[in-house]
């Protein structure tokens, strides 16, 4: 075994925690006086833009806690340590963006039929002074690393809102321009829309790596093919590729090689391609002769490479 583990592996969590605890502190600041003017407007999106902004708080303390959980080093039987917590934080920002965009078509749904008398100026004013805190804010995560699926969260949760307050922006004029209240519920629904557009990737991309399959854009296939491929090597199987987090792929293989070749040099070599070529650095090959196993004995030369 000849471990390589000098370098970084994945995301670096260090430069995510500020600028999300900063996103938060504006989000929750903002939330508080949406829900008061959303109540005495009688504007469901309003209220829907406020509930979207409590779920942004959610998924914005749920990424500031995963990324310090993330910087934690592994230890006993946590071997990658607790990379996986933003993976779990992106899926449940994933979720609850699902949940609420559900939640909000139903309302806007009984809305529609029967729309509430909505002030328009002070629905107007609310959604234009939301929609400066929610740019300080998005500003302050897209700072982060956002090849983070937990940062990418964060920042879908952010989006959203931002079109949430358009939409609001927009409603409230054409209420206060022409009486036409259905207009706020119809601008929820494009809100709830956004919020579904933007759960399925999350909710894809982090389903993928909860259930270990290859990183999108690395073919096992071809990725097998190449090692094949090399010179000496007759035989690789037992091929697993996947995430651990975001930006930490890995692959474990065991590689048959001709009578007389130096498994330890086409170890390495093998180790150069697949970093070189797939960008994998995270690799652990097993390599071992062919005629032993041909002969049904056990190998003389056997190699584990971690890198």
């Amino acid at each position: 075994m000849q471990p390589h583990h000098g370098h970084d592996h994945g995301v670096g969590a260090d430069t995510e925690i500020r600028p999300l605890a900063v996103a938060l502190g504006l989000i929750v600041a903002f939330m508080v006086a949406e829900v008061a003017l959303g109540i005495v407007a009688d504007s469901l999106a309003l209220l829907s833009d406020a509930a979207h902004m409590l779920v942004d708080a959610a998924a914005l303390g749920l990424s500031v806690w995963a990324a310090r959980l993330a910087r934690r080093p592994p230890q006993g039987g946590l071997t990658f340590g607790f990379r996986r917590a933003e993976i779990l934080s992106a899926q449940a920002n994933g979720a609850t963006l699902l949940v609420l965009g559900v939640a909000i078509v139903v309302e806007a749904a009984r809305r529609l039929a029967s729309p509430p008398e909505v002030s328009a100026p002070i629905v107007v004013a609310t959604a234009a002074a939301g929609a400066v805190v929610n740019l300080l804010a998005l500003r302050q995560v897209a700072r982060a690393n956002r090849e983070s699926l937990n940062v990418e969260g964060s920042y879908q949760h952010l989006l959203t809102d931002l079109y949430a307050f358009a939409a609001t922006v927009v409603a409230g004029a054409v209420v206060w321009a022409t009486g036409f209240d259905r207009a706020d519920p119809i601008a929820s629904l494009a809100v709830a829309g956004s919020m579904l557009l933007a759960a399925w990737p999350l909710l894809r991309r982090s389903g993928r790596i909860l259930l270990e399959a290859a990183p999108e854009g690395l073919d096992p296939a071809e990725i097998g093919g190449a090692m094949r491929a090399h010179a000496g090597v007759a035989d690789v199987h037992d091929l697993h590729v996947w995430e651990i987090s975001s930006g930490f792929p890995a692959l474990a293989a065991h590689v048959l090689v001709e009578r007389g070749e130096d498994c330890h040099a086409i170890r390495r070599e093998l180790e150069r391609l697949l970093q070189d070529r797939f960008g994998l650095d995270h690799t652990t090959l097993q390599v071992e002769h062919t005629s032993a196993r041909l002969l049904g004995i056990s190998p003389l030369r056997t190699d584990r490479g971690d890198r």
